[in-house]
């Protein structure tokens, strides 16, 4: 399950993707989009498809990080539906977090739409110019 995140408590953000290196995107993005609101709304818009209004609403939900609203679009996007409808999917139900969400999408974890996902989460980081998280050792 997915809990909002500040900077004390980053660690304590787990997305449950069912993939660490997602896992550790999302939660990075927590940190990004803290310091960066509006790039992070503009990076939403621009690559996808999401209104900038949207995600700006999203980004003052207490139940939603912006790693959440990161992988709700991103994931729409892969699996051909509006963010809206993950948003609603995992407001519904997030139990499993994001792998039981993803995998009731038919986008399960090491499908073909997952590193679909990482590619996305590639292309954003460079745009940002932002190295990728790495694992703690």
């Amino acid at each position: 399950m997915a809990w909002p995140v500040s900077a004390q408590d980053a660690d304590a953000y787990v997305p449950a993707s069912g993939d660490a290196a997602i896992d550790r995107h999302l939660a990075d993005i927590n940190e990004y989009a803290s310091r960066y609101p509006a790039a992070f709304a503009d990076e939403m818009g621009r690559y996808y498809a999401v209104p900038r209004a949207y995600v700006e609403a999203m980004q003052q939900q207490p139940d939603w990080t912006a790693g959440d609203i990161f992988m709700a679009c991103a994931l729409a996007q892969i699996v051909g539906q509006p963010c809206r409808a993950v948003v609603r999917e995992w407001s519904r139900d997030h139990e499993g977090g994001w792998k039981a969400v993803a995998g009731r999408l038919q986008a399960e974890p090491g499908s073909a739409q997952y590193r679909r996902l990482r590619s996305a989460l590639e292309a954003t980081y460079r745009r940002w110019d932002r190295p990728a998280p790495v694992a703690e050792k």
